[in-house]
């Protein structure tokens, strides 16, 4: 049985309940937990369903233009896409620095005085 209860337990639980407050509350009080679980449950699957959506369909932001702005969780070098959907090129990667560092684990430029990778989190050589 769940959390370690034995069918005696359940039993001595019923009995404490039904010194505490009744006869005739019990069922009253029986059926407010089952209207809370049904209510609990309810919330999480609403939950589970938004993120779920959320997941699987982003919304996307635009500016006070119109355009998408892109968000936090791209990569630096994303994708434009034409108005039918079609990719139109692949945006220009920025130039290194003069002076920057590169990671010998993903090969990406960082700042001169960097210790550690701005993309892995690896540390840099000196």
């Amino acid at each position: 049985m769940p959390f370690g209860l034995q069918p005696i337990h359940l039993v001595f639980i019923a009995v404490i309940a039904l010194l505490i407050f009744g006869p005739k509350r019990l069922p009253e009080i029986g059926r407010g937990v089952g209207r809370a679980i049904n209510e609990f449950r309810r919330g999480a699957q609403e939950m589970t369903d938004g993120l779920r959506e959320e997941i699987s369909h982003p919304v996307q932001e635009v500016d006070s233009t119109g355009a998408p702005v892109p968000s936090m969780a791209s990569p630096a070098h994303t994708q434009a896409m034409s108005a039918q959907g079609e990719p139109a090129h692949l945006a220009p990667a920025p130039a290194p620095a003069a002076g920057s560092k590169f990671c010998s684990n993903c090969g990406s430029a960082n700042a001169a005085e960097a210790r550690f990778c701005n993309k892995c989190g690896s540390q840099l050589s000196a």
